[in-house]
């Protein structure tokens, strides 16, 4: 059955959809959203993600608190930057970062974080995800700003996912 319906909410979903977006229960358009949520979930069957499993629920929440904090102190950093830029010209660099985590969900959630975080930019990963090039507005310090990223975000990951 799993074969068939990889995705059985998603294919119900694509359905009423279907029908929602055509306002029209006729039987072509019946038919026409059932073969949709038939065949877009076995089509996309590969895309999909692997089941995630969290190993260290409680430090979500932790990892949560620090991620807005930086949010705050990032926004009001890059505002500060932006107002005094005629003084002072951010020095805004691309940095590669050395990661330690593989876990693709975990790569996933430290993405969002990047664009979450003013001044971070993800812009590339390596191939074997032992680096990634991250662009950063005002940089002072690279081995301190990879230190913190290191430990802020990608070890609670690497508790959470790994």
């Amino acid at each position: 059955m799993k074969r068939l319906f990889p995705a059985p909410w998603l294919s119900l979903a694509l359905w009423l959809l279907w029908l929602v977006l055509n306002l029209s229960m006729s039987p072509g358009n019946l038919l026409l959203g059932a073969i949709l949520g038939l065949c877009a979930p076995l089509m996309m069957r590969k895309l999909r993600p692997r089941p995630v499993r969290i190993r260290r629920p409680g430090v979500i929440f932790r990892l949560l608190l620090l991620v807005g904090r930086d949010v705050i102190v990032s926004n009001l950093a890059v505002a500060w930057g932006v107002l005094n830029a005629g003084r002072r010209a951010p020095r805004s660099q691309f940095i590669k970062v050395p990661l330690d985590l593989r876990d693709a969900n975990g790569l996933a959630a430290l993405s969002i974080i990047c664009t979450v975080v003013p001044g971070t930019v993800w812009s590339e990963l390596a191939l074997d995800r032992s680096i990634l090039l991250l662009h950063v507005f005002d940089l002072g310090d690279e081995s301190q700003f990879i230190q913190h990223f290191k430990a802020t975000y990608e070890r609670p990951l690497m508790e959470i996912f790994e």
